[in-house]
Parts: structure tokens; C-alpha cells; sequence
């Protein structure tokens, strides 16, 4: 597998939506709106603590200028987030710490940032991160406790303005009902108002703007249809269960499921596919790091987004100072995107070090022409190099990808071709799999559907239950064709109100959950054809002769026989059915003669003819006479050619043998190099990580290069050992132990002119 990026896959013809990032603009607020009034006052603020600690510690600088932008982020997410979070640091302020010790910036990964996706803390409860996040906030307030009466006047003018305003709608709540009233509801506000088949996401970064998006749209939709059950939220640790069946409501068809509008936080963002049914999507806050802007774009910028548009909206208040600047953020980060594909590393870390002590109003121009110049902050020269080796290595990556495209394609046509594994034979095996249960076979929904695209058709499997005389065992294995149950839901009541769901043997290219695709991996699949290897020679009692008629004027005679490898713990690793063909005559005038088998083409040709006979009815219908004629013989038959099928298995058990010892000596090397490869880059990154140490301007960043220098020492540890292991272990698993070779059955091919 390998990962690439979305505009090198679009210059070979990949196609995927185009992305349009638009600003909602709101202006000509009153000059007393919440908003504007809180980010002036914390700007009094700052500046006012920034005076009063200006011959403090450097650490202790440090700390309460965290402080102060951890609140300026919440206040631009929310005023319920700020509220709360200020409501923390007078706490904290208030308590005088009697020895106070500095505080390592590493021990307040929140203040710096809430959880995303790849933080630990993302699978807690958001009960729990939220104490996490107040216990940090009040340690860094205590850290520079002690105010003047300025600093505790603006403190309580906040705590007023917030706490009387913290539970009205703001002007973008106003703005996302508008849209919703556009777009999703058009009678929004009226009885039992009907909701269009469309959906939005919206994005936030912290729990209390989730909370208080949620309480505000479900006020802003009561009395519609079906209100309840319109929205519904996506967060860190709500256990995967929970999580998956909000995905599946949420890319279910619309006119089947009520769900319209997912609030979703940063700590649920990677991964995911919400892009089935949804082409729009709001930021109700920009994130201050500018690829988890990216990364909340691509929850429906991806494969499989039926839309050929996707629309990104943020919102933007041109009279508060700081949305200046988020502004540009946004810009510049979707200017980077289209150019490179990506965002640079040396851009992204350029951008975190300008915000890093917040947003000062008076410093705001220098700020955001800093921002559009973030690839050359540092020598211009180095970083002018850095981001033409990025392009010249995106235009590397499009020349290679070409080629690997055309490579793979080969391959897979290799494949095809070597396992003659089609969608037909595929569902023929199943069919038969389960006549073998004694279950009728696979059917279609809709013969219509098969007679226009069989490839593409829908296809029901029986019931396999005790009622038909399956083992039990299978309503479980048959579980895994339903919906996802619900937490809590009984499994008769769960069994009940979720069918099984048609199988399609195509990826259907749509995350709807209507159907179920069925693969070689699948459980049902892998227990149904395990069935048909273990018991499909014996189902139809193929130890016996069987005839049928041909146009070719000799008869003809076929032994079939089943040529089987095992290898460690009765493992399957060749499975092969094997035939002698040769031409009938009878034994009275056979004399002391014996069949003798046809030549490897002569016999193809014989098969051929079966192939022809089987497909035509008439030439099965075949005299008695001939079958008891045929029946008599048919015990030295068997005996005459017994010997030439158990010399053909020798030969072509030798040949498998020869080719399974040859493809683990293959793998073997190949997994060798990959560890050797591993083992390269890893050692490349520990001396590298040398050079930087002492460059990186965050001690966050110090705490993470440390954490992978531990992982790093582990995994070499690891590969020195694999290196002997793993090639080792792959050559034994194709080790032939045991060859097993077994008649099955004998077929006539009857001259129908007799």
C-alpha cells in the first residue's frame, strides 16, 4: 500500500470534488456586542499582566501569556467556552500558592491545544478531559497569582459580559440557522416543518462550544419534523460502537434516515467517512494549527464523495481583531494546499511559532503579513530550497506514479488471469456452498437487476438457523450481514428490526450500508467456502460414474481427482483438482489392453467437450442402455487410469512443492529488505533529530522528539530480532508437511449418434 496525495492522484485521472472554502462574513455589529467587548477586555487584560510581570521569571512570563491565549482561543470559539474557562483562572488566581515552583510548558498540553484524533486523551471521556483541562488551567493561573485592582475590575467586567450573554445565540448561530432554513428545512419554524435529503457537518474545537451548538440548533429546529433525531454529536471517547452507528446514520441514504446535522469536535476527526451523503461542512471555529483545518475538510473532501463540489465554510468577524488574522491563516493555509497538495512541515511549524503567544491586537499587521511570508521566515534561502525540493518532489511523485499505476494494473491482470477468479464463479461457489447445508442458494433481488448487470446485481442469502437445520452457530456468522446493534439493544429485539442485508460480489462505490460487499476475507465467505473445500467432492457423490452425450464421434472417458499440499498445522497452501482423459473402448475388446491416457492438449480438448456438454440440456439426457453398458466397465476404467492420475499428482505436486519453496525464499528476501529498510530510516531520523534538538522552539516539540527517540531505540530492538525471525518463520509457513491425493469421480462423454 501506498499513501498518496489527492493532486497527484487527480493528474492521472482520479476524480474527487473540488473544495471551495468560503468565508461567512459578519459584520456591522454593535460596538457593545459581547464579542467585540470581551476581545477588548482581554486585550486590556494582557497588556495589563504583561506590565505587572514584566520583572517576573521567564518561566513565569511564559506561563501566564499561556493563560491568557488559552482564553482568547475559547472566547473566539465561544462565550460559553470562555465563560467557563475564565470562571477556572479567577479560581486559580485566588489561591496563593505558598511555594511555587515553575511549570514545565510540557505538563499543559491543553492550554496549548484541545485533543485531536491522534491524542490518547481523545479515547477519554469528555468528562474526564475537561477536568484535566481546568486542573492545568488553575496550576498555570496560580503560577502568576496576585493582581492589581485594574486586572481583578476587567476580570469581573468579563465574568459579567460572558455570564449574561454565554446562553444566547451569537451572530453565527443566527447565520448557521439561516442556512439550514436554505438548504436542509426551508418551512424551519413552522409545525412539523419537512427536512430536505441533505446534510451538514459542523466542527468545533472544544466540548463547551459543542454543548452549546447543540442546545442552540435543537432550540432553532423544535416543532420541525422528527426534531430530535435530527442532530446528533461525534467526540472523543464515546466508545466505538457509539461511534460507528453514528457514522452508518450518518452516510445512510436521507430518505431512510432523520439524522441532518453532526457536531463534531477535533478529537473525532481522522478516519472517518462522513463524505456519502454530506457535501457541506462548518467551521464554527478556525482552528489555531492549520492542518487540523485541513484534516476537518477531508472528513468529506475524499473517494466516494458523490458531490462533484464540497463547500468548507468558516465565519469571520471583520470588527474583532482577531478574526484578521485567522483570516489570513485560512487563506494562506488553502493558497499552500492548492500549490503543493500539502501543507509544509516548514510552514506549519513557522505559523504555530507566530501564535504561539496569542493574538496581540496592536501587533496584528506585523502578524498577518508574517503569516504570508511563513515559508521564508526563517535564512530565505534555506527555506526557498526546502519548498523547491518539495515541489520538485512532487513532480518526481507524479512521473513515479504514473508508472506504479501501470505496474499495478499488470498485476492485478496477472492475477486475474493465474487464479481464473471471476464475479460468476465467485457466486457459484457460494451457491453451492450452501446447497451443501442443505439451504437454497444465493437469489436474486431483483432478476431484472441480473439480466441488465449481473456484475453489479443484489443477491439474498438464505436463513441459516436452526429452523433450517444449520448448526446454530451460524445466526452469529450471519450477524455480520445486519445493521450495527445498538448499545444496549437485546439481540432478539436487535435480530428483529435489523434484516440481513443483500450481498453485492462488486464494491457497490457508496458508504449507504444498504448492501453488503462480499469478498474472499469476509467471515461469511471464508466459513462458507471452508465448508465447500472440506465437503464439496463429497455433496454429490462424485465417487461414482457419471455420463452424459457429446457430438464427438469416440467416447471418451474422464478421471477426476483432487490434488491437495498441506503445511504447518494442516494449512491448505495448494489445492488443485487434476484430470486424465482418455479414449474409450469397450472391455470385451480391450482385450489384454488398457486405456491409455490422452496427450496434455488432446486432453484439454476433452475437457472442453464436457464444458459443451454440461452447457446443453439435451445432452443430458442420456439412454439407460448406454448408463448400464457404462456402469459395468466401469470399475476397470478406474483401475487403468488410477495410475496415470497418482503419476500426474506426483508431477504436479513436485512442481507446486518446487514453486511454494521458491515463493517463501521470495517473501523471505522481501521482508528482509523491508526490515533492513525500516532499520535505515530509523537510524537516518536518529541522527537527524541531533541537528534539530536544539532548533525547536516549543518544549512540547522537545517532548515529542524525546518520545520518538524512546520509540525509535525500541523498534531497532525489535528489528534486530525480526531480522531473523520473520524471514525464517515465512519460509517454514510454505514447507510442504503432507501431500494428499484423492479420486473423486469418473465421466463418460457418450457419441449421441451412439
Amino acid at each position: 500500500m501506498v499513501r498518496r496525495l489527492k493532486q497527484d492522484l487527480r493528474e492521472i485521472g482520479e476524480e474527487f470534488p473540488q473544495r471551495y472554502v468560503l468565508p461567512i462574513v459578519i459584520d456591522n455589529l454593535p460596538e457593545d456586542a459581547p464579542e467585540l467587548k470581551l476581545s477588548r477586555l482581554l486585550q486590556q487584560y494582557r497588556n495589563l499582566r504583561e506590565e505587572k510581570l514584566k520583572d517576573a521569571a521567564k518561566s513565569t512570563q511564559t506561563t501566564a501569556m499561556l493563560v491568557i491565549t488559552s482564553l482568547q482561543k475559547r472566547l473566539l470559539s465561544s462565550i460559553e467556552a470562555f465563560a467557563r474557562t475564565l470562571k477556572v483562572h479567577r479560581t486559580g488566581m485566588e489561591k496563593q500558592a505558598v511555594n511555587r515552583t515553575p511549570i514545565h510548558q510540557a505538563s499543559l498540553p491543553l492550554l496549548f491545544e484541545s485533543p485531536g484524533a491522534d491524542d490518547e486523551r481523545a479515547e477519554f471521556s469528555e468528562e474526564e478531559v475537561q477536568a484535566e483541562e481546568d486542573a492545568q488551567m488553575a496550576a498555570a493561573s496560580m503560577q502568576a497569582a496576585g493582581q492589581t485592582a485594574r486586572e481583578l475590575a476587567i476580570l469581573d467586567e468579563m465574568a459579567d459580559v460572558a455570564n449574561s450573554s454565554r446562553y444566547q445565540p451569537d451572530p453565527r448561530i443566527q447565520k448557521l440557522v439561516d442556512w439550514i432554513r436554505q438548504n436542509l428545512c426551508p418551512d424551519l419554524g413552522q409545525p412539523n416543518a419537512a427536512w430536505l435529503e441533505r446534510r451538514v457537518i459542523i466542527f468545533t474545537e472544544y466540548t463547551d462550544t459543542k454543548r452549546y451548538l447543540q442546545q442552540q440548533l435543537q432550540s432553532a429546529i423544535a416543532n420541525s419534523n422528527r426534531e430530535h433525531e435530527r442532530i446528533d454529536v461525534f467526540h472523543g471517547g464515546i466508545g466505538e460502537e457509539r461511534r460507528e452507528a453514528i457514522k452508518s446514520a450518518f452516510n445512510a441514504d436521507p430518505a431512510r434516515h432523520p439524522l441532518r446535522i453532526l457536531i463534531a469536535t477535533d478529537a473525532a476527526r481522522e478516519g472517518v467517512n462522513l463524505q456519502n451523503n454530506c457535501a457541506d461542512l462548518f467551521h464554527f471555529d478556525v482552528p489555531w494549527n492549520p492542518s487540523r483545518m485541513e484534516q476537518r475538510n477531508g472528513r468529506i473532501d475524499r473517494k466516494l464523495q458523490r458531490s462533484p463540489v464540497v463547500h468548507c465554510y468558516y465565519f469571520i468577524l471583520p470588527q474583532r481583531t482577531e478574526d484578521k488574522v485567522l483570516d489570513v491563516l485560512v487563506r494562506k493555509t488553502a493558497t499552500i494546499q492548492q500549490e503543493l497538495g500539502s501543507l509544509a512541515p516548514v510552514v506549519e511549524r513557522n505559523v504555530s511559532r507566530l501564535l504561539a503567544n496569542g493574538i496581540r491586537h496592536q501587533e496584528v499587521n506585523n502578524l498577518t503579513d508574517s503569516i504570508n511570508k511563513a515559508e521564508l521566515l526563517n535564512q530565505e534561502t534555506v527555506n526557498t530550497q526546502v519548498i523547491n525540493e518539495e515541489l520538485e518532489q512532487a513532480r518526481l511523485r507524479q512521473q513515479d506514479l504514473t508508472k506504479q499505476v501501470e505496474q499495478l494494473q499488470e498485476m492485478l491482470k496477472d492475477s486475474r488471469d493465474w487464479l481464473g477468479l471471476d464475479d460468476h464463479h465467485f457466486r457459484d461457489a457460494i451457491s453451492a456452498s450452501l446447497e451443501i447445508l442443505g439451504v437454497p442458494t444465493l437469489a436474486p433481488v431483483d432478476v431484472n437487476e441480473v439480466a441488465n448487470n449481473p456484475v453489479t446485481a443484489r443477491w439474498t442469502i438464505p436463513a441459516l438457523d436452526q429452523r433450517t437445520g444449520a448448526d446454530p452457530t451460524w445466526s452469529t456468522t450471519l450477524d455480520t450481514l445486519r445493521t450495527p446493534r445498538k448499545i444496549g439493544q437485546k439481540l432478539w429485539e436487535w435480530r428483529k428490526s435489523a434484516p440481513i442485508r443483500p450481498v453485492v460480489f462488486r464494491d457497490p462505490g457508496s458508504l449507504d450500508g444498504d448492501v453488503v460487499h462480499l469478498h474472499l476475507e469476509h467471515r461469511i465467505v471464508q466459513r462458507l467456502l471452508s465448508r465447500f473445500l472440506a465437503q464439496g467432492f463429497l455433496h454429490d457423490e462424485l465417487t461414482r460414474a457419471c455420463v452424459c452425450l457429446t457430438n464427438d464421434p469416440m467416447p471418451k472417458v474422464i478421471t477426476l481427482g483432487r490434488l491437495a499440499l498441506y503445511g504447518e498445522r494442516a494449512s491448505r497452501l495448494h489445492d488443485q483438482v487434476i484430470a486424465v482423459a482418455a479414449e474409450w473402448s469397450d472391455p470385451t475388446s480391450r482385450g489384454r489392453k488398457k486405456l491409455q491416457p490422452l496427450r496434455e492438449g488432446e486432453k484439454d480438448n476433452v475437457l472442453e467437450l464436457l464444458e459443451n456438454s454440461l452447457a446443453s440440456p439435451h445432452l443430458l439426457e442420456v439412454p439407460e442402455a448406454v448408463k448400464e453398458r457404462l456402469k459395468k466397465s466401469a470399475a476397470q476404467d478406474i483401475a487403468e487410469l488410477i495410475p496415470h492420475l497418482e503419476r500426474r499428482a506426483t508431477a504436479l505436486a513436485e512442481s507446486a512443492e518446487k514453486k511454494l519453496t521458491n515463493r517463501g525464499i521470495k517473501e523471505a528476501a522481501e521482508m528482509k529488505k523491508i526490515l533492513e529498510s525500516q532499520q535505515t530510516r530509523i537510524i537516518k531520523c536518529q541522527e537527524e533529530s541531533k541537528a534539530v534538538q536544539m532548533s525547536l522552539p516549543f518544549i512540547e516539540e522537545q517532548r515529542q522528539l524525546d518520545a520518538d527517540r524512546r520509540h525509535w531505540e525500541k523498534r531497532l530492538q525489535a528489528i534486530a530480532l525480526e531480522l531473523i525471525s520473520e524471514p525464517a518463520r515465512i519460509e517454514a509457513a510454505y514447507k510442504v508437511k503432507a501431500v494428499r491425493v484423492e479420486p473423486v469421480g469418473v465421466i463418460y462423454l457418450w457419441p449421441i449418434s451412439g
